[in-house]
């Protein structure tokens, strides 16, 4: 069963600096939804498909529509409403809530909060911050460090190098994120972005020195919280014999979540400078993702050069 998380509401408000005009003393209010809903349905009465865990957001729109309406029966529908206990009440574009919400929100203890922004752009940030705050999540053993704008996981056993690569990165200018333990949450259907849990964030274990600190050594450009992962790259002893991609063709996919991530497997032997190698990884994924491949170029200029050579 896949684990619920939670946002305290309290978060939200800081985070959108939302203004509080009804908060029930004593209660810790959680909102587990990334989505809101515009209660413009319900206010007329009809809830069918209505989703209680969601934020309920009441604009110009659902205003005007109030204005409308006898006080008697406006107290109905907002008592048909809060009843369902939503995790809040957001009035947007300036607009006051008027007594009769904030007594029936005080009878379901039910948050009313107000807003100075526009009801598109509040329900921009906040279904944006949510889908971030509330992802599904795994975590993974690797490093993962942002180079050239490009997200990358390296993966691969202990002791390979790892940690001593990503420093040599953050020497070179770009920027580390998480070591030894990378967190992944699915934000989208096609986005995946990683992170450090809180307790290793900024550190790097080296081993023979012990744990340092990135931020302080280095200064804040040389870490970042978060960033999408872009491209996973799999480090592995160099093996005589083994035959590994020399043209780069075909391009492999770690499925994580449920979401294909391109994948390159980089052998390891002494004297090689991994570091290097990443960087040409990262913009050579870049170049891809931009419509140049490389690869496929190559290979059409020599499959040209064979026909004629043939032809002759």
């Amino acid at each position: 069963m896949e684990e619920l998380y939670t946002v305290n509401l309290l978060e939200l408000i800081k985070e959108f600096q939302l203004e509080v005009a009804y908060y029930p003393p004593d209660i810790e209010v959680l909102v587990s939804n990334p989505d809101t809903n515009r209660p413009g349905l319900p206010l007329t009465g009809f809830f069918g498909h209505f989703e209680p865990t969601r934020i309920q957001v009441i604009g110009k729109g659902e205003y005007e529509y109030i204005l409308t309406l006898d006080p008697d029966v406006y107290a109905q529908r907002l008592d048909d409403l809060l009843s369902r206990k939503p995790p809040a009440v957001i009035w947007t574009s300036g607009l006051i809530p008027d007594d009769i919400i904030i007594e029936c929100a005080k009878k379901y203890e039910v948050p009313v909060l107000k807003s100075n922004y526009l009801t598109s752009e509040l329900i921009a940030m906040v279904v944006a911050s949510l889908h971030v705050r509330l992802a599904p999540r795994i975590t993974r053993h690797g490093v993962f460090v942002e180079i050239y704008g490009e997200g990358l996981l390296v993966q691969g056993e202990s002791g390979i190098g790892k940690s001593e690569t990503a420093i040599e990165l953050v020497n070179r200018g770009h920027r580390l994120i998480a070591d030894d333990a990378v967190e992944i949450k699915k934000v989208s259907a096609k986005t995946l972005i990683g992170t450090a849990p809180e307790i290793i964030r900024h550190y790097v274990e080296l081993r023979g020195i012990g744990i340092v600190d990135v931020r302080r050594l280095y200064g804040m450009g040389a870490v970042k919280e978060t960033e999408r992962i872009d491209l996973i790259i799999n480090l592995e002893p160099w093996i005589n014999g083994k035959m590994y991609d020399r043209l780069g063709l075909d391009t492999e996919y770690t499925e994580i979540m449920g979401i294909p991530v391109p994948t390159t497997v980089i052998p390891v032997k002494p004297g090689r400078n991994l570091a290097v190698v990443l960087e040409i990884a990262a913009m050579n994924n870049r170049q891809k993702k931009m419509g140049y491949n490389t690869a496929v170029e190559f290979n059409k200029k020599l499959m040209g050069q064979m026909e004629i050579e043939l032809g002759e």
